[in-house]
């Protein structure tokens, strides 16, 4: 039994002493006929594996360069890369067998950098360079170096960027302030252009609603006095209407009484005319039928006047007797 654990025991230590377990923040990567491959396992061989660190590098770096003229001036860079997975067999290459394969690589990068910049300023004036143009110069082609090294640029920044002679640098900053402010001065400028063909294109609106307002209101009052106009007619008509029904009404009274004389007497007119004499002794009445200028009236009247006078005389002489 002893002689089958003392092999474990050493297998065990053997496996304990050889393998590691893998770091979420490390890439292991192992030499193969091939090249090199990454290995996926969470544990690995250590005297036959390299373990990389996936954490980014950043460094800073100044540049101090001359643009034409031989003006010189000085570039902070601040950059930060990251091992690149596509590219492990390059990183390994260029940064050795070692944890620090990045940093490595990313010194190599700083090389780059340098004559990049300087290969950059030296073919433009000192007035035409720009933080932006420097930044995406250098961003065209640190990418294709960036393979070359086996790391990934995942920021490039342009911390600074002035000339060395305060004169020039003060100089610039003055073109650039008057720059800015001729920028201001002519936004302001299109902002007031706007603002008065926005307030030009308002009143005309508002002019165009308002006539269009009046044009309605003079609708609606052709329309109402056309309503007024049909009234007042259907009125007029409503009362022409009457007055022929009472004149017709009046031309049947008369024909009435015309042929028959005698319904003169059943008048209410004649009734109180008969009780206003019984009333009065030794009273007659007299009615007028003509009228009020002095003319003759017609035939129809005189010969109510003349009933009138006869049923008056026949009721007085009836009651002398």
């Amino acid at each position: 039994m002893e002689v089958v654990l003392i092999p474990v025991v050493i297998l065990v230590a053997l496996a304990l002493y050889e393998y590691r377990l893998r770091r979420p923040d490390q890439i292991v990567v192992a030499e193969t006929r091939g090249g090199v491959r990454v290995r996926s396992g969470r544990l690995y061989p250590r005297h036959f594996s390299s373990p990389i660190t996936k954490t980014t590098h950043s460094f800073q770096q100044t540049v101090d360069a001359s643009a034409k003229g031989n003006l010189d001036i000085r570039v902070k860079l601040a950059v930060t890369v990251g091992a690149s997975l596509d590219d492990i067999a390059t990183l390994v290459r260029v940064g050795g067998w070692s944890a620090d394969a990045v940093a490595r690589a990313a010194k190599e990068l700083e090389t780059l950098l340098l004559g990049y910049v300087k290969g950059y300023t030296e073919v433009h004036e000192v007035e035409d360079l720009a933080s932006e143009g420097i930044r995406k110069y250098l961003l065209e082609h640190v990418r294709e170096s960036g393979h070359a090294l086996g790391i990934e640029v995942v920021t490039l920044t342009i911390a600074s960027f002035d000339p060395v002679n305060p004169q020039i640098a003060e100089a610039i900053r003055q073109r650039e302030h008057a720059r800015i402010l001729e920028q201001t001065e002519s936004l302001n400028q299109q902002a007031r252009i706007a603002a008065t063909k926005a307030r030009l294109a308002a009143d005309q609106e508002i002019a165009t609603l308002e006539h269009a307002l009046e044009l309605r209101r003079y609708d609606l009052k052709q329309e109402e006095l056309e309503k007024e106009s049909a009234l007042a007619g259907s009125r007029a008509e409503h009362e022409l209407r009457l007055k022929k029904m009472q004149l017709d009404f009046e031309k049947d009274e008369l024909r009435l009484l015309k042929d028959s004389p005698e319904l003169l007497l059943l008048t209410p007119q004649a009734a109180r005319l008969a009780e206003a004499s019984q009333s009065m002794k030794n009273a007659r009445t007299v009615v007028s039928l003509s009228p009020p200028d002095g003319v003759q009236g017609t035939e129809i009247l005189s010969m109510f006047s003349t009933l009138v006078q006869k049923a008056l005389e026949a009721l007085t002489d009836r009651k002398k007797k």
